[in-house]
């Protein structure tokens, strides 16, 4: 008889081991996700604000890409010769991550609101023309996101 098919062999430590191992990183898991999302720089009482947090960044950006004071822009740059007519403008968030999830604040009535730089440039190009300030509200009642640019001049 060979040792593995022995019925002299002790392997039931090495298979209480097993389980003991497996347990234990079961738990460390369910506290380290624990820890995770209650330090999630995302959350965000959904009920209260009527989006997430996520959710209200994610429209902000596509909302400051589509804003109304692009096409006056464009058109502003296009009559000084700066801008050719077939170019677009783009609009994008200038902040870091972190720093756009800390400047997101609640309204007093339930919704967000965020101001951050944007960064103007030309479609295509990865050069920045210039910055102008974004604005992003979130009303709760209304159940939209209005996102805006400061154009020079502006108040």
């Amino acid at each position: 008889m060979s040792e593995l098919t022995s019925s002299q062999r002790h392997g039931n430590v090495g298979r209480t081991l097993l389980w003991v191992a497996i347990l234990l990183s079961v738990l460390l898991l369910g506290f380290v996700t624990a820890l995770t999302v209650r330090h999630n720089p995302y959350y965000s009482d959904r009920a209260a604000n009527g989006i997430s947090k996520f959710r209200f960044l994610e429209a902000c950006k596509e909302g400051i890409g589509q804003a109304e004071q692009l096409t006056t822009l464009k058109s502003v740059l296009q009559q000084t010769g700066q801008l050719q007519p077939n170019q677009n403008l783009r609009a994008e968030i200038a902040a870091e991550p972190r720093q756009l999830v800390q400047s997101v604040q609640t309204l007093p009535g339930g919704g967000w609101t965020l101001a951050a730089p944007a960064n103007i440039g030309i479609q295509g190009q990865t050069a920045v023309l210039g910055q102008l300030g974004a604005q992003c509200v979130y009303d709760k009642a209304q159940g939209r996101t209005v996102a805006q640019l400061q154009l020079p001049g502006q108040q």
